[in-house]
């Protein structure tokens, strides 16, 4: 079978791409395992990936073109993960480029599986920030209302919608990954909202000094890169009938306070000497944090059998293991 991968190049992307070829199988459009013989990435630009598994092709492109997107989609024994998309940040700043890739791109998406004929399992990189609003509980659930605050989250919770929808209908068998904030994130840093969340890790492991733009009481959910992935794909794999009515699960997190990333830093670190810290935060990076929720439910995704991080420390150890 064949597994495409839309954002494919960037950090959680690639990071799933190599997972599942590891694998070397998932569960195909007729409920039976299948090798995958066949993988294509597809994103707006390819960084430089180094030597890559011969199964796996790159395409550059734009996700909001209909005609480019429905050539990606070229077998019936095909899954898909859609994790292209405009963040948070950059949501805000372009509202129009968040409403072309993020729902003309992912209704293009949508499409080209629905016209496959096949029913093919379609995962969606789906986010917390479909949440929000005065009213919204500190702990949020897969039945908590969704009032987003973000364009970004409401593109999201758009596309949730029409997941439910092209399912009941057989059009493709969707499922929405809601995640939480991805730690940490390895180079640069990007137009996420959420970004200080890696930051905070990040430029000091590398001896560089960091102002952190939140507060040290601001208090997020968190997901290792590890669990992102596994999460993804434990969500493919699941039964669809486990998973029900509503295809949208919130991936398991843990809720930690910026006190408590430098914390865990600092004890994980042990004597590989850090980058100092200094906390200023930014007037619009607080206001956009306060409409976050503060916990998840974790209780839906644990029983369709997603995976949880053991601890913040464990998440630092990891990115050290992994890129350091």
């Amino acid at each position: 079978m064949k597994v495409v991968i839309t954002g494919g190049t960037g950090f959680v992307g690639f990071r799933l791409a190599k997972r599942i070829l590891e694998l070397g199988k998932l569960t195909g459009p007729d409920g039976q395992a299948h090798e995958i013989d066949s993988m294509l990435l597809f994103d707006n630009v390819i960084p430089d990936l180094g030597p890559l598994d011969e199964r796996v092709e790159v395409r550059a492109g734009d996700i909001a073109d209909p005609a480019k997107t429905a050539r990606l989609i070229d077998r019936d024994d095909i899954s898909v993960f859609h994790l292209a998309s405009v963040v948070s940040g950059g949501g805000e700043k372009d509202f129009d480029l968040a409403m072309r890739v993020n729902l003309d791109g992912s209704r293009a998406v949508f499409e080209a599986c629905r016209k496959r004929g096949s029913t093919p399992r379609m995962v969606f990189a789906s986010t917390l920030a479909t949440f929000g609003g005065s009213a919204m509980p500190k702990t949020v659930g897969d039945t908590t209302k969704q009032v987003p605050q973000t364009t970004y989250g409401m593109t999201k919770a758009a596309c949730e919608l029409m997941i439910n929808d092209y399912t009941r209908k057989g059009f493709f068998d969707g499922r929405s990954a809601r995640l939480p904030t991805v730690i940490i994130r390895p180079g640069k840093p990007n137009l996420a909202l959420s970004g200080f969340a890696s930051g905070i890790f990040r430029e000091p492991l590398n001896g560089i000094d960091y102002v952190c733009a939140a507060g040290l009481e601001t208090r997020m959910p968190v997901i290792s890169v590890r669990m992102a992935v596994e999460g993804f794909i434990a969500l493919h794999e699941a039964p669809g009938d486990a998973i029900g009515e509503d295809r949208a699960v919130g991936l398991p997190s843990l809720s930690v306070t910026v006190a408590e990333m430098i914390d865990s830093l600092q004890r994980v670190a042990g004597d590989r000497p850090l980058g100092a810290i200094k906390v200023e935060p930014d007037p619009l990076v607080e206001s956009v944090c306060s409409t976050w929720p503060f916990y998840t439910d974790n209780s839906r995704a644990t029983s369709l059998g997603l995976p949880l991080d053991e601890s913040l420390d464990d998440i630092v150890r990891g990115y050290i293991e992994d890129y350091l």
